[in-house]
């Protein structure tokens, strides 16, 4: 089809040249009183007729060449082709609701995971400020790191569990990364050098306030009233009320009191306030 297109388009541009000059002639012959006004009338519409078959025979060719085209299909993303659902000499029609091939980007990847509605906040005010590094690790392998930014926060909380989806984008150049893979994620929000932290089980809650046994001099046992930050984990940051490298109780402080004598129990190692 194209290049029977193509063909009729050569042919009627030749015309043309034809007519057009046979156009100029007669006009010229015309402006001289020697030719008709019939023969000059003839040759104009014999050139303006070919001049709008060139035009179709263009737009044939276009569309012959966009047709050329769909026998072409090319992916719009870069990627890995996963198994074919159709081989050669299947029947493909258009506007098939049958996928020919699945392709899955690999570099960069996104992985999807959610947080509690709560951390919303705290999440979207400080990736205003600068982008938020993501972590991921596999499960076969949770000592090697990959690195990448939270790139998408989605626009409603899931009702059902309170939860709302966040997106990370990754490199992934190594391709260490799979898509539909399980992997632990962490957002790191914010940070907080130089801060006192606690195992969370140190801390106990009176009429007063938080507090946690410090252990003393002569293992003695000394309530210490503390200000607590964020908990991550299994760890409590303590604002203020401890110094880093303090001892505290994170066992049976229910039979503790002040200036309580504190055994450490065999095959435990004593628990500091760490920076």
């Amino acid at each position: 089809a194209l290049l029977q297109a193509q063909a009729n388009l050569a042919k009627d541009q030749a015309q043309l040249a034809q007519a057009k000059a046979d156009y100029e002639r007669y006009a010229y012959l015309l402006k001289k009183r020697v030719g008709s006004q019939q023969q000059y009338d003839q040759a104009l519409a014999a050139y303006q007729g070919l001049k709008a078959s060139v035009a179709a025979d263009e737009a044939a060719v276009q569309t012959a060449q966009v047709n050329l085209s769909y026998t072409r299909i090319h992916s719009p993303i870069d990627g890995r082709t996963g198994n074919l659902i159709v081989h050669a000499g299947n029947l493909v029609k258009a506007n098939a609701d049958t996928a020919m091939v699945t392709i899955n980007q690999i570099r960069p990847v996104y992985v999807d995971f959610s947080i509690p509605e709560k951390d919303l906040d705290q999440v979207r005010a400080n990736m205003a400020e600068h982008p938020l590094p993501v972590f991921v690790t596999t499960p076969t392998d949770k000592d090697e790191r990959e690195r990448g930014y939270l790139s998408f926060i989605d626009n409603q909380v899931d009702s059902t569990t309170g939860t709302i989806l966040l997106k990370g984008t990754f490199k992934n150049a190594n391709e260490r990364l799979w898509p539909g893979q399980f992997v632990n994620v962490t957002l790191i929000v914010r940070r907080m050098p130089d801060q006192v932290v606690v195992p969370s089980q140190a801390v106990q809650t009176g009429q007063d306030g938080s507090y946690v046994f410090v252990v003393g001099e002569k293992m003695k046992a000394e309530m210490r009233k503390v200000v607590l930050g964020a908990t991550v984990g299994g760890d409590t940051v303590v604002a203020r009320g401890l110094k880093a490298g303090e001892t505290v109780v994170t066992d049976g402080q229910l039979r503790l009191v002040p200036g309580a004598t504190v055994i450490i129990k065999q095959g435990l190692e004593p628990r500091q306030a760490a920076s």
